[in-house]
């Protein structure tokens, strides 16, 4: 496992140019999460407005080694009126991939999103193709639950997604 320094914190003024251009770069979204652009100034207006954090939405930087290497990411999702949990994805720029730092971020994020909010439940969902984020979610201790069918349409075709969870009672690696 690599030395780096991975942490996470909120994402800052200076971190915007690098976070839109990962946000609005096909190349740096990866074959698995380009959706299209999307409104470019939308996330500068909300992080003034904001900071990214709010009751519905958590999205921090990770860094590496100090500086910006990407972002983590939870939606507050309700399953019903008496009960919500976190969804939850990390998406890293393409010179930090490969190293293990998206298994140690997640990693971070998980006991980030416990220690902060009373969820049983997390949930992360990936392209069935996606097997690096598969294997990250694995390392983290979440747990394969099944394959949604057609749950995404992304460059014109519709694709599975695999969902998976952690409680926060399961046993973690």
């Amino acid at each position: 496992m690599s030395q780096e320094r991975i942490s996470l914190r909120p994402i800052a003024e200076s971190d915007l140019p690098q976070f839109l251009e990962l946000l609005n770069d096909p190349d740096a979204m990866g074959e698995h999460l380009w959706f299209g652009w999307r409104q470019p100034d939308r996330i500068r207006r909300v992080w003034a407005e904001n900071g990214l954090l709010t009751d519905e939405q958590w999205t921090l930087a990770v860094t590496v080694d100090g500086e910006f290497g990407g972002y983590a990411a939870a939606m507050r999702e309700s399953a019903t009126p008496a009960s919500w949990h976190w969804s939850l994805g990390v998406q890293l720029l393409p010179g930090v991939r490969g190293r293990g730092i998206g298994t140690r971020a997640h990693r971070l994020f998980v006991d980030y999103l416990f220690a902060h909010s009373p969820v049983m439940r997390l949930e992360a969902e990936t392209e069935a193709g996606n097997r690096a984020e598969q294997r990250a979610l694995e390392k983290v201790g979440f747990v394969r639950e099944g394959v949604k069918r057609a749950h995404t349409f992304r460059d014109g075709e519709w694709r599975d997604v695999v969902l998976y969870s952690l409680l926060r009672t399961d046993p973690r690696p």
